[in-house]
């Protein structure tokens, strides 16, 4: 019997919110036709969008819609067959509301896979049945270990080409159990799927009968979603709002993480004043609490020197203040990064100069447990697969370390995702080079 780790498949709780979730797989494994058909079968595409798949798709010669060309939205992706860029799709059903963001497949384009799995609670990455865990599988199981997302749910597809086998999947399960299991994913699961036909999508299938869990539909509209990774509450500053007349001093953001309440004791950072809470206004109203991911204007008790960039925080889980950087990162341009280059740091709402003192590893994601003939992750010797670098190519995942000007409130990446990453920006066009995580999340380079 199989039974997915995580996800309750009860129809009659009521399940609000929404689900931020990325895909991933390697090329031809029918990532765009998962995601297609996902959105054609839960009735989230318009009319005028499935006549113009049609229409391309006869013009193609083939006998029904490609329901790839859903997601494949750039002419370039269209004539290869193929994703390149990240595409966002929005829908929602009864239960739930849902941001997916469609990642491509190619080595090359791991970057565009770290951009789009960067916000994700869920990462659902597809394996074709007959070939099973490819290189790409893995080197996307590692990203999504990398940027901590909370949850991984394997797809394992075209079922349908290897005659629905039990026993196929469930040596392709297995495999990816460990696999994940090794690289510290706490919540992993495994579900069979035809894409094409649409088996166990969103309706169950009678060719996988032998499958006791929940269609791909039903595990989305119940996985657990974290609101709130920390009781801590984070809040950077974006935006000062003052009406005089009313004598209305207020500080707009949106909440990192944790909660914020009416009568908490706070401090704000890098100054160190201290005040209360004294009120939260919430979409035109007045709220007593406030939490992550929501937008949201703060007034304080005392008037204090308060501006963009600055950090509201409980007085007594304060985060500590930091000038020298050592971060996992990913770097997103066709621009090297070098030892020396001076760049901006924005971290939240804050962006302060500084300067790149050292690269002292690059990580073979491809498959980092493999390239050093370990079975886990605690045996796994990180120099051999993290070799010592100077620079950094597109795609490169790589430590740096860092000096800031002035202090940030950088936090462990392990610990909080929304306070623990930053970007790295080009001083003269503004470009963004490169994507950080503070500290080690994985253990690579410890």
């Amino acid at each position: 019997m199989t039974v997915l780790l995580d996800a309750p498949t009860t129809k009659d709780t009521q399940v609000a919110g929404l689900l931020r979730l990325a895909t991933a797989g390697s090329v031809d494994d029918g990532k765009s036709t998962l995601v297609g058909r996902l959105l054609f079968d839960t009735k989230s595409v318009l009319a005028d969008q499935y006549e113009a798949v049609e229409r391309t798709s006869r013009n193609r010669g083939l006998e029904q819609a490609d329901l790839a060309l859903l997601t494949d939205g750039l002419r370039s992706e269209r004539e290869q067959g193929i994703t390149i860029d990240v595409a966002y799709r929005y829908f929602a059903t009864p239960r739930r509301r849902f941001i997916l963001a469609d990642t491509p497949g190619h080595v090359q384009y791991t970057r565009n896979m770290v951009t789009g799995a960067s916000t994700a609670e869920l990462a659902v990455i597809l394996v074709d049945a007959r070939k099973g865990l490819a290189e790409q599988t893995r080197r996307h199981t590692a990203v999504s270990a990398l940027l901590r997302v909370p949850r991984v749910l394997l797809a394992v597809n075209k079922m349908d080409l290897v005659d629905f086998d039990k026993d196929r999947f469930g040596e392709i399960e297995a495999d990816f159990a460990a696999y994940a299991t090794a690289l510290g994913i706490e919540h992993h699961a495994a579900l069979p799927v035809s894409a094409l036909r649409g088996d166990n999508v969103v309706e169950p299938s009678a060719d996988l009968a032998w499958f006791e869990g929940p269609t791909l539909l039903e595990y989305l509209e119940n996985v657990p979603v974290e609101t709130e990774r920390r009781p801590a509450g984070r809040f950077p500053v974006q935006y000062v709002i003052r009406h005089q007349s009313a004598d209305y001093r207020g500080y707009a953001g949106t909440i990192a993480s944790g909660h914020l309440e009416v009568g908490d004791p706070i401090v704000v950072l890098p100054s160190g004043q201290r005040s209360t809470i004294a009120a939260i206004d919430l979409l035109g109203r007045s709220v007593e609490r406030a939490t992550a991911g929501q937008a949201a204007t703060v007034l304080l008790a005392d008037e204090l020197d308060v501006s963009r960039g600055d950090l509201i925080a409980p007085a007594e889980a304060a985060p500590s203040a930091v000038q020298d950087v050592v971060a996992t990162v990913c770097h997103l341009s066709e621009k090297p990064l070098n030892v020396g280059d001076r760049v901006l740091l924005k971290h939240t709402t804050r962006t302060v100069k500084a300067i790149v003192k050292e690269i002292s590893a690059k990580l073979d994601i491809s498959d980092p447990l493999a390239a050093a003939g370990r079975a886990a992750a605690d045996e796994f010797d990180w120099d051999e697969a993290a070799p010592a670098a100077h620079s950094l190519s597109a795609n490169d995942i790589g430590r740096v370390v860092l000096r800031t000007a002035s202090p940030i409130l950088l936090e462990p990446y392990a610990a909080d995702r929304e306070t623990g990453s930053f970007l790295l920006i080009d001083p003269a066009s503004g470009d963004t080079l490169t994507a950080g995580m503070s500290g080690d999340p994985l253990g690579v380079f410890s």
